[in-house]
């Protein structure tokens, strides 16, 4: 529970920014839904930007699956 400043704010108990990875800086949005409105984590990056490049290379589709399964 958290009570509202004189200015707005808030402040989002550990245990929920833990949970949903809120840090300093983060930015939240608060959806409005028929129950109330929900707190979520803005999200400003492509989730899958990071493997990005990950599978570039000169094998075929076939060597690279027999590389990735481990086969020999």
């Amino acid at each position: 529970m958290s009570k509202v400043t004189s200015k707005g704010q808030v402040t989002i108990p550990k245990p929920v920014r833990d949970r949903l990875g809120i840090e300093a800086g983060d930015e939240v949005v608060f959806e409005e839904t028929d129950d109330g409105y929900v707190l979520r984590k803005r999200v400003t990056e492509n989730p899958f930007e990071k493997w990005r490049g990950a599978a570039d290379t000169d094998a075929t589709v076939s060597e690279r699956m027999t590389e990735l399964r481990g086969e020999r």
